[in-house]
């Protein structure tokens, strides 16, 4: 029992260790590949992505961001209570499903855990969430964010999904091309970029106003 109680305890410090320490590299380093990606590598889509700094990336790319799956970003410390509530709301009334994750609880999930999942995989991304919000800071989880997140079928960032669809890289986005790319992220293998429909395009059109009203209301403040 001891020995047993013993392999626990290491495995365990292992984890801490070796979590902690990946968590400080990508501090520094882009994440090389995620595990969605490995998947669809797997699956035969390919991968599709190009690294772009958060200080090159259009303005109103995080702004769209940040309007379509996190208001306040700049103000809590990684989980949003009240967001999480809401959603509990709407789902249990049987609105539109929505998790209420915050872009840090993305971001900790696309770095490093796999999509779905259930108790222990959301323990372990709020594990993750803490860390890179005390590790990394609000300016670098939007960078990774905006590199990871998936924008198509076999495409992840911001960048490689500009240049798909738009034929030019993230650096120059139009309030409505950002729009459009912040309105399939929750579902980027279901709503489609180009020539968007139903709620894709209304979602889109409504996000590409809203990055204004991010702007001049200090929404982004702590990107800036």
């Amino acid at each position: 029992m001891l020995r047993l109680i013993g392999w626990v305890f290491k495995l365990v410090l292992g984890f801490l260790i070796l979590s902690v320490a990946m968590v400080i590299v990508y501090r520094f380093v882009p994440p090389p590949v995620t595990l969605t990606m490995l998947a669809d590598g797997l699956s035969g889509h390919g991968i599709t992505k190009s690294w772009m700094p958060l200080s090159r990336i259009d303005p109103d790319m995080p702004r769209a961001a940040i309007a379509g799956e996190d208001s306040r970003f700049c103000s809590h410390h990684g989980f949003d209570v009240a967001a999480i509530e809401k959603a509990y709301l709407r789902n249990a009334r049987g609105g539109r499903i929505r998790g209420g994750s915050t872009i840090s609880q993305q971001t900790a999930k696309n770095v490093f855990l796999i999509q779905g999942g259930g108790y222990a995989r959301k323990a372990l991304e709020a594990y993750f969430t803490v860390l890179i919000e005390n590790l990394w800071g609000k300016r670098r989880i939007m960078e990774v964010y905006l590199n990871v997140a998936e924008t198509g079928i076999g495409t992840y960032g911001v960048n490689a999904g500009a240049m798909r669809y738009f034929h030019h890289d993230a650096s120059s986005l139009t309030p409505a091309e950002a729009g459009r790319m912040a309105a399939v992220l929750p579902q980027p293998k279901k709503r489609a970029v180009i020539d968007p429909h139903g709620f894709v395009r209304r979602h889109g059109n409504v996000l590409s106003r809203r990055v204004g009203v991010v702007r001049n209301d200090g929404l982004d403040a702590c990107l800036r």
